[in-house]
C-alpha cells in the first residue's frame, strides 16, 4: 500500500506507548483512512441535492463527478447520508 503524504494529529490515552506501539496504531489509522476514502465508498456514503431543479440524484456517476469538482454550482449540495 503507497504511503500518502498527509499530516495526522493522533492523541493516546496512554501515556507509556513504545515508538513501535504508537507506529503501529498511526499505520492502522492510514489503513481505515485509505479504505474509507476510496470513491467507491464515498459515492455510496453521499447523495447530490439540486435544489435548481428540485431533485436529490443517487446515480453513482452523478455523484462521482460532483465530488470530484473543485467548486460546487451554486444550490447544489453534497449530503452525507449518515
Amino acid at each position: 500500500m503507497n504511503k500518502s503524504n498527509r499530516d495526522l494529529l493522533v492523541l493516546f490515552k496512554e501515556e507509556l506507548m513504545s515508538p513501535q506501539a504508537i507506529e503501529h496504531e498511526v499505520e492502522m489509522l492510514h489503513e481505515l483512512l485509505y479504505a474509507v476514502e476510496k470513491i467507491e465508498n464515498l459515492v455510496i456514503a453521499h447523495e447530490v441535492i439540486n435544489l435548481n431543479r428540485y431533485k436529490i440524484q443517487n446515480q453513482f456517476n452523478i455523484i462521482r463527478n460532483t465530488i470530484r469538482m473543485k467548486e460546487l454550482k451554486p444550490f447544489i449540495f453534497l449530503n452525507n447520508k449518515n
